[in-house]
């Protein structure tokens, strides 16, 4: 079961209207991510998104041209103290965890200032936040809108959500304030679960607070039967995750991964998991998951990010999608990654 205690350490003093907050482990005191706020929620028309990627190929080739050693010593400068650069540089070779991929996802306004500074907020108004921001709101609507259909054929029938590598599953947690927000009844009079697959602990630790936020007298899901929990799984074992599934009540079904397999699973293990999933579900299930984008200014940023992320096209990860039993549907892009709706084939 989720751990639900508050640690004290840094609180938030200047909390916003109409924004949850909740505790991580770490002590912070951190803003619930609700994409239907205007805090969080981002409207950016081609031409706005044109012109950050612009500045983010300006700002890559004035720094190119700097000596790799000056490079090296500004950015020690710049960022010491920084809790953002700090979670970048020890995903390095590896993954972000769960709470260090949501502080990035805040935004430089919703930042605290007991744990961020100014180089922080710079990080993050940078393309790469940027578009972590709209990746997390991409799958919100997409999962909203994928299982829409269902619930409103089924009124009352339990909804479950399974998050692969979910972290806080904020794309879970955001696909249900959109839902709340759109169409209320659709939620009404039905239990759901919240099913957060992921090895680490303090992410869904947060998303358990979080959801006990959002779930408060006049919160966004004030009201809604909701119930998270957190299995510990590795996507190296997916005939784990089959047996997950058939063990889960009967319900609709929507899987997601948001910056999760699709990005850091090899080709591999995306087949198998996917093919696991497919065998163990309704024939309506949605599966929503992002991919990294190959393609311009993308391919550098990506690139340069240091984590193991593996680079796909769209037409790579159909073929991968085809070959455990799904069917690429809506796509959605963001500058540096592509959210995913897949059904059943």
């Amino acid at each position: 079961m989720l751990r639900a205690e508050r640690p004290v350490a840094v609180q938030e003093t200047r909390k916003k209207e109409g924004v949850c907050y909740a505790w991580s482990d770490e002590g912070l005191e951190l803003p619930v991510i609700d994409v239907t706020h205007p805090a969080f929620r981002l409207d950016l028309d081609d031409a706005a998104l044109k012109s950050l990627v612009d500045e983010a190929v300006r700002e890559m080739e004035r720094r190119d041209k700097m000596p790799r050693f000056v490079q090296r010593l500004l950015l020690a400068f710049y960022l010491r103290g920084s809790i953002l650069a700090a979670r970048i540089s020890g995903s390095r070779g590896g993954y972000l965890d769960g709470i260090g991929t949501y502080l990035l996802k805040l935004g430089p306004e919703n930042l605290g200032a007991g744990y961020a500074k100014g180089i922080d907020r710079k990080i993050a108004s940078s393309l790469p936040c940027l578009s972590a921001r709209l990746r997390l709101q991409n799958m919100a609507h997409l999962i909203a809108n994928g299982v829409s259909g269902g619930l409103e054929a089924s009124p009352g029938r339990a909804l479950q959500l399974v998050n692969i590598a979910g972290g806080p599953a904020a794309d879970s947690l955001n696909a249900l304030t959109v839902l709340r927000r759109n169409r209320p009844e659709l939620l009404a009079g039905r239990p759901i679960f919240v099913h957060v697959l992921d090895l680490d602990d303090h992410g869904p630790a947060f998303g358990a607070r979080a959801l006990a936020a959002l779930r408060a007298e006049g919160a966004p899901l004030h009201d809604v039967e909701i119930v998270m929990r957190h299995t510990r799984y590795a996507w190296s074992d997916p005939a784990a995750l089959e047996e997950f599934l058939v063990a889960i009540d009967e319900g609709i079904v929507a899987g997601s991964s948001e910056g999760g397999l699709f990005e850091y699973g090899s080709d591999r293990e995306i087949v198998d998991n996917l093919r696991s999933f497919a065998q163990a579900v309704p024939s309506d299930t949605l599966f929503a998951g992002t991919i990294s984008r190959t393609d311009g200014i993308a391919r550098r940023l990506n690139g340069a990010s240091g984590a193991a992320l593996y680079l796909r096209d769209l037409d790579a990860f159909a073929s991968l999608a085809e070959q455990g039993g799904w069917k690429v549907g809506q796509v959605v892009d963001s500058p540096l990654n592509r959210s995913i709706a897949l059904r059943k084939t």
